[in-house]
């Protein structure tokens, strides 16, 4: 890591696989199961849902952010391993940026993870129901949307921890091999 900015192909990655996983939230979105009532020969009336494809998008999506995720918190050894940072302000945005993007992160793994199961449960559930007002159950509308937009926010926060992180950790080693020592070490003849 060269003068605090940390490594390109890092951030890249981490762009990357955000992105991904934010394209998935929102074809999930697009592609929600829906049901409609059908009655049989017997005259019962049942639910009958479409494809549960939102439920595979929502499921990659989840797993391109926990990657994404997984990717920084390797590299910077989740802040809590590895070489200290140095006092001063980019210790303090660091940390700063490191809660919140935990607190985006678990909330957009909860939004994706959350709508899959409960998309997949509407998908193959199909019951007798001798009910005159009956109205099938789906998938509440923006449920993948909230992932998508904790996703974008995960990532912002994510590129400007790793950012403060790289700067933090250069300040520590520049002060390192800098220091000068004001005691004489020569030996007397």
């Amino acid at each position: 890591m060269g003068e605090g900015k940390g490594s390109t192909l890092v951030h890249l990655l981490v762009v990357v696989l955000c992105l991904v996983a934010f394209g998935f939230a929102i074809a999930a979105e697009r592609r929600r199961s829906t049901g409609h009532i059908e009655k049989d020969a017997t005259n019962a009336t049942y639910c009958v849902y479409n494809s549960d494809v939102a439920t595979g998008y929502g499921v990659g999506a989840f797993l391109f952010l926990l990657s994404s995720e997984s990717l920084l918190m390797g590299v910077t050894r989740c802040m809590c391993f590895g070489r200290s940072l140095a006092p001063g302000g980019d210790r303090a945005w660091s940390i700063i940026y490191f809660v919140s993007s935990w607190a985006t992160f678990l909330v957009a793994e909860a939004c994706l993870i959350a709508g899959a199961q409960k998309n997949a449960y509407h998908t193959k559930y199909v019951g007798m129901i001798y009910a005159q007002n009956f109205a099938c159950e789906t998938l509440r509308k923006g449920v993948f949307i909230a992932g998508a937009v904790f996703v974008v926010a995960t990532m912002i926060l994510n590129v400007y921890y790793y950012m403060y992180f790289s700067k933090a950790t250069a300040t520590k080693a520049a002060l390192k091999t800098n220091r000068t020592s004001s005691v004489g070490m020569t030996g007397y003849a």
